[in-house]
């Protein structure tokens, strides 16, 4: 620990090596990869600490692992051996609402739902709503671009962040972007640190857009006898031209595990489920209506559309309890492939398929309209062979999802477990450049080695 204790500027009440600590900051939610041993943790409160921390990391070649609320899938939180871990979560203050504008500044720690309501109580609206929105922050969510169930209507995070204040590698402060809603003045670096995972930078502070309050939500709901007749009912539907705020599909596994954690009075035979909202206010009942017939067209066993917003928050219950509803089934491998929303049917049933081969379960939900779902796979962590049948069921999906013509990760990022994909995906000539990127941001390498791009480490 003397490296890291040599230097007085450094002994501050946000800095700890305290072992305990450190084991409890390791990891972040992905259940395969190793997480190394840290060595010390960095809490700071300002941009002007967290430009010490990176002088010295750079300087001393020690790598720096930034991290937000841990919420993360992927691995792109975890430690690596000897590395500083650089926590945002104490930089949680909510800087400025501007309600001409239409932005809101923060530092990285701020969480999503805390933004949310703040704006919420001006009358303005922040779409991204990861579904770790409730303890997840704003610099994570940057960090990862992360998406949610509102994407299909209005995008992920990308789409929102308009300027961004950067500690560089070497601590110097990079201010990028701009306060205007147009501006295409040199190249769009805002867009390159908006899901780069700690790997060019630690952002320190965010502004992003708001738009005004939408109306309270109407929610309708379908069951099918089989996925393909839901698949089809989310091209049919949004082939009118209809653009709901949500619109996302559960699979019979789904809706069996959620059944069995609270019973919603689903039918028994449910194959699939698709719920969709719209937020158009006087609008809103067409939009709901043409969704009716459009799964009623395409063979749904049965529709309900509530007839006032909180009728519908107890139809979309079903699909916020999901995640702790399918925990109960087993240790998880979270998957979030993208496809071509024409390609859904034929993923859902190579999902299936890849199920059976590998001798486990993968129950499957997600973003329906947007093509982005999250297969997940279950297996036992303390049995090596179900390991590595739960592994290679989450390759197979892999290889799945760019066989049709989609992307490995639609909100949750590559950090280690989808790293080797990457490269897949990529290819040979986008790697390369996304290695020069990196090379050109931090060129002793210390930002979260070993996450997104595989290369030489400081």
């Amino acid at each position: 620990m003397s490296r890291w204790r040599e230097r007085s500027v450094l002994e501050a009440d946000y800095v700890t090596t305290d072992p305990d600590v450190l084991e409890a900051y390791r990891s972040d939610q992905a259940r395969f990869g190793r997480a190394g041993q840290p060595l010390a943790l960095a809490r700071p409160r300002e941009t002007r600490e967290v430009v010490r921390i990176l002088e010295y990391a750079h300087e001393h070649r020690i790598p720096v692992v930034p991290q937000g609320a841990r919420t993360g899938l992927s691995g792109g939180a975890a430690a690596v051996d000897g590395a500083i871990l650089l926590s945002l979560e104490r930089m949680d203050r909510i800087l400025d609402v501007d309600e001409v504008d239409h932005t809101a500044t923060v530092q990285p720690g701020v969480v999503n739902a805390v933004l949310s309501k703040a704006v919420a109580d001006k009358g303005l609206f922040y779409p991204p709503d990861p579904g770790s929105w409730e303890s997840s922050t704003i610099g994570g969510n940057v960090a990862t671009n992360a998406g949610g169930l509102c994407c299909v209507k209005y995008g992920v995070t990308s789409d929102f962040v308009r300027e961004l204040e950067v500690v560089l590698a070497d601590g110097r402060v990079l201010r990028t972007g701009r306060h205007t809603a147009k501006g295409v003045a040199g190249y769009d670096l805002v867009r390159l640190f908006t899901g780069s995972e700690g790997t060019l930078g630690v952002i320190t502070e965010v502004t992003v857009a708001l738009r005004p309050a939408a109306e309270k939500p109407l929610t309708a709901l379908a069951f099918f006898a089989t996925p393909v007749e839901a698949c089809r009912t989310v091209t049919a539907y949004l082939s009118t031209g209809r653009r709901p705020s949500v619109l996302e599909f559960m699979d019979r596994a789904t809706v069996d595990a959620v059944s069995a954690y609270r019973d919603l009075g689903f039918p028994d035979d449910v194959g699939a489920v698709l719920i969709a909202q719209s937020d158009r206010g006087p609008a809103a009942p067409d939009d709901l209506d043409a969704f009716a017939r459009a799964a009623r067209e395409c063979g749904a066993t049965e529709v309900l559309v509530a007839s006032d917003p909180a009728e519908g928050d107890l139809l979309i219950e079903a699909r916020r309890l999901v995640g702790v509803a399918v925990a109960q089934l087993g240790d998880q491998l979270i998957d979030d492939v993208c496809v071509p929303r024409s390609r859904l049917a034929e993923l859902i049933d190579g999902i299936v398929a890849i199920g059976r081969e590998h001798g486990v379960a993968v129950p499957c939900c997600g973003h329906a309209g947007d093509g982005n779902l999250h297969p997940t796979v279950v297996f036992d962590a303390a049995d090596p062979e179900s390991v590595r049948r739960g592994q290679a069921a989450f390759d197979a999906i892999m290889a799945l999802g760019l066989r049709l013509g989609g992307t490995i990760t639609g909100e949750h990022g590559v950090g280690t477990l989808k790293r080797a994909w990457l490269e897949t995906e990529l290819g040979e000539v986008g790697l390369s450049v996304h290695q020069a990127v990196k090379q050109a941001f931090d060129p002793r390498g210390i930002l979260n080695p070993g996450k997104v791009i595989a290369r030489p480490s400081c």
